[in-house]
């Protein structure tokens, strides 16, 4: 699909997930048979609910059929969170992923595994091994949470979407927005249909 409708895609939509309390994170559009995937992927500081995502999806669906950006032919529309293995490129990523422990790739050929502290606008504080080591996020060339099976919790009353999502997500199946079913799978989706082909 083409860089254009991408623009146009993110141009329609940012202001709109925006306004609902999440950071638009990235568009994906993809032909599966004949019909087309819209993707929108979204996240919080705070984690995104289900509830937020099925609220977000509506919102999204309403935008598109608004307007003419998906042309004529009909589309999936798919409002998940981001998985586990997203990489790290914007301040806001190290930030939701405090105390969370990270393999960084370096530009000079070397990696870093350390766990996150405070990160800022230049780099981020990471744990390595016990010592503090200041990364610069221009001297990341990839950086990713690596998951953590037996991972202690500091509070136990406080889970994120993020830290399900290493173990037991759920994935909606939503075509109707008053049937809604639950799945496994690698992160939260609200899923729905423009079966009849308007934007």
């Amino acid at each position: 699909m083409s860089t254009t409708t991408l623009d146009r895609l993110r141009e329609l939509l940012e202001p709109v997930v925006t306004t609902a309390g999440v950071d638009l994170e990235d568009l994906a559009l993809s032909a599966a048979g004949k019909r087309r995937v819209l993707r929108v992927i979204v996240a919080a500081d705070d984690g995104v609910d289900l509830d937020k995502v099925a609220e977000v999806s509506r919102t999204v669906a309403d935008t598109l059929d608004a307007s003419d950006v998906m042309g004529a032919l009909g589309y999936t529309l798919e409002v998940t969170t981001p998985g586990v293995d997203r990489p790290l490129t914007l301040e806001r990523h190290w930030r939701r992923a405090a105390d969370r422990l990270v393999l960084a790739q370096l530009h000079d050929g070397t990696t870093v595994t350390g766990r996150v502290g405070k990160a800022d606008a230049e780099g981020v504080e990471l744990d390595v091994d016990g010592k503090p080591r200041r990364l610069a996020y221009d001297a990341v060339a990839k950086a990713t949470v690596q998951v953590e099976f037996n991972r202690k919790k500091t509070d136990v009353g406080d889970i994120d979407v993020d830290d399900v999502d290493e173990d037991l997500d759920d994935d909606v199946e939503a075509g109707d927005e008053d049937d809604v079913e639950t799945d496994d799978d690698n992160d939260d989706t609200v899923t729905g249909d423009n079966t009849d082909g308007e934007a």
